[in-house]
């Protein structure tokens, strides 16, 4: 099976009476694609950040996204909140937030032993979401607004563009940690987002930050927190469409403890 990479430029490239049936695009730039006469049923498109540069998505002509936008705001009760920008806002946002994931977590743990390190079609378990956003709590909360030297939880899950901004990966656990300690670890760094949005001000919300991940542009701390709360609500969209996957018993799941 043919596999492109970084390294192959499709870009305008035309696709006539192509057989793409069952590929996959991951992190694939897929802006501007513009597709005629295609049998796209079973498709399956996840572009979390849709909303957020308000791009559209035309399907029949009809731009979708705002349809999308209010049909995930229904099933998760409270991700419309995740655009506050007073101090109030905000701190309602989280709680609603953090209610959420705890109905995940008591899901989660009714399962059999080791469902949470199951692996759907490649994804992250359960276990490595939740040290990712541990992860991504440190990099908006403890780097870019409280501009902490050493912010990294040795439990924090990288993503894979992590390697490749120069930071140094040995101050993450190098083996696969217990889940009650990754629990812990969670539970801290929500904790330390709930205690920052006690006390914050709007003055607070206005001032500027370094972008963690371009420090020589500038964000505020209102921008800070709500990728925080994107980062949130999309994992834990996918947190449970695994869990779906892995109370189904679906076929392919990597029952393989993650990396």
């Amino acid at each position: 099976m043919k596999t492109f990479d970084p390294t192959d430029d499709l870009q305008g490239a035309t696709f006539t009476a192509a057989n793409l049936r069952g590929a996959r695009f991951i992190r694939a730039d897929l802006s501007g694609a513009v597709m005629r006469g295609v049998d796209l049923s079973g498709a399956d498109i996840d572009a979390p950040w849709l909303a957020e540069d308000g791009s559209t998505l035309l399907v029949n002509g009809v731009d979708v996204v705002p349809l999308v936008e209010a049909e995930l705001n229904r099933r998760f009760p409270g991700r419309g909140e995740r655009r506050a920008t007073d101090p109030g806002g905000l701190r309602n946002a989280w709680a609603r937030l953090e209610q959420a994931w705890d109905l995940a977590l008591e899901r989660a743990a009714v399962l059999p032993a080791g469902a949470v390190e199951v692996q759907v079609d490649g994804e992250w378990s359960f276990a490595q979401t939740l040290r990712h956003l541990v992860m991504a709590t440190d990099t908006w909360l403890r780097k870019a607004i409280l501009e902490i030297e050493q912010p990294y939880h040795p439990l924090g899950q990288p993503n894979v563009e992590f390697e490749t901004d120069g930071y140094d990966l040995s101050v993450f656990a190098t083996e696969p940690p217990r889940y009650p300690e990754v629990l812990e670890a969670r539970r801290d760094r929500q904790a330390m987002v709930r205690a920052f949005l006690a006390t914050v001000t709007e003055n607070d919300l206005n001032k500027e930050r370094r972008n963690p991940w371009a420090p020589d542009h500038a964000v505020t701390v209102r921008s800070c927190l709500h990728t925080i709360l994107n980062e949130e609500w999309d994992h834990l969209r996918y947190a449970l469409r695994d869990l779906d996957a892995v109370e189904r018993g679906a076929s392919g799941i990597n029952t393989e403890p993650g990396p």
